[in-house]
């Protein structure tokens, strides 16, 4: 098959099964993983106390997995690239392979085509079975693939690996930025006396009777602690009486039922304003005294989790109210010393979303180069 210059080939030329085993039980329960389908090895979470190791697959650097049944998976394949330094073990009912032809295939290209959605549809369309189905080692070998040459490949792979170093270096600044931050604020009880917040926040109940903010402000709050863009279906509803949350203000929901023993709330450092249910609540804070930031990052602490589940009442339902709210205690240092850690958070964060971004990049752009490389 020829497109555009670019010849298309048989997978299966290409790639070779293996099923090297841990039969020395050379690696151990730290080196499983998973495998996603957002391609990626990931942390196992099966329970493995006195499982034996010795059938389990290793997975070399620079090798592939995939799991063959496709069944209940959202109609994308669980297939992962071994891109780290070191080798994993996965069930023995998976499949491991590796390119066999690296002078002619680069193995990072072949995940760049990999991470296309076109071949989530290709394999779930040709998975086979009654009970489940599954997408066989016969089914991969069959696939065709574009093939331009190793210098186009490389400069396709150059982009991505690119975006993956950024995503690591900006990972690796977060990380103990994050650390020391939250080690900051630890260390702040016992430098400081705790005070109760009540005099130092103001409920606000500011609405949107005026219609001047529509669906695209609308807000959800995370147990993560942020303001997320909405999952509600909201064709029809009135948006009147959402409540506001404007610059600087915090966002929480009272009901702390059922949220896997976390607190939904939010902090909208943006300078825009959002709305949120009605059921929500929403303050500001006296930033005279505390810094709305630094208040935030109180509440991320697993902590105010715990303090806030403990003191929540009610039958049918358990709610943290506002009042309950104001009788939480924090630490008071003064306001550069607040404003010091929070700016350690901020370059934190920042490292943070910079990983995020680049991490979407490689998975996003990356497969659209390849797909003007095959049309090029």
């Amino acid at each position: 098959m020829e497109s555009s210059g670019v010849k298309w080939v048989r997978l299966g030329d290409y790639i070779e099964q293996c099923d090297e085993r841990n039969h020395n039980n050379q690696y151990s329960i730290e080196t499983i993983k998973g495998i996603s389908t957002n391609k990626l090895f990931i942390d196992t979470k099966a329970n493995l106390d006195g499982v034996p190791l010795q059938s389990y697959k290793l997975v070399s650097p620079r090798y592939f997995a995939y799991v063959p049944d496709t069944s209940r998976r959202g109609d994308k394949v669980a297939l992962a690239f071994n891109n780290s330094g070191g080798t994993y073990l996965i069930s023995s009912i998976y499949c491991v392979f590796k390119v066999a032809k690296p002078i002619e295939l680069v193995p990072e290209y072949l995940y760049l085509f990999f991470l296309r959605s076109e071949f989530d549809r290709y394999a779930r369309y040709n998975s086979w079975g009654s009970a489940r189905e599954v997408f066989s080692w016969e089914n991969m070998c069959n696939i065709l693939i574009p093939l331009p040459s190793i210098a186009e490949q490389q400069k396709v792979v150059n982009a991505w690996r690119a975006f993956r170093e950024i995503k690591v270096q900006n990972e690796a600044k977060a990380a103990p930025l994050m650390q020391l931050c939250q080690s900051y604020i630890q260390e702040l009880k016992h430098k400081y006396p705790m005070q109760e917040i009540g005099p130092n926040i103001n409920e606000s109940n500011d609405r949107n009777w005026n219609g001047n903010f529509t669906a695209n402000e609308v807000r959800g709050i995370a147990t993560s602690k942020g303001l997320i863009e909405t999952k509600a279906n909201l064709d029809g509803v009135s948006l009147d009486s959402y409540k506001l949350v404007k610059p600087k203000e915090i966002a929480f929901v009272p009901d702390t039922s059922r949220r896997g023993d976390k607190m939904s709330l939010g902090l909208n450092d943006s300078d825009k304003t959002y709305i949120v249910s009605s059921i929500s609540s929403v303050f500001r804070v006296n930033e005279e005294n505390i810094l709305p930031n630094f208040l935030y990052l109180w509440f991320c602490r697993p902590e105010f989790d715990r303090y806030s589940r403990f003191n929540s009442w009610g039958s049918a339902r358990e709610a943290f109210s506002f009042e309950d709210m104001k009788r939480c205690k924090v630490p008071l240092p003064p306001i550069e010393v607040q404003q010091a850690i929070v700016n350690i958070y901020k370059c934190a964060n920042e490292a943070k979303l910079i990983a995020e971004e680049a991490d979407r990049l490689s998975r996003e752009v990356c497969p659209a180069l390849l797909q003007h490389v095959i049309h090029s």
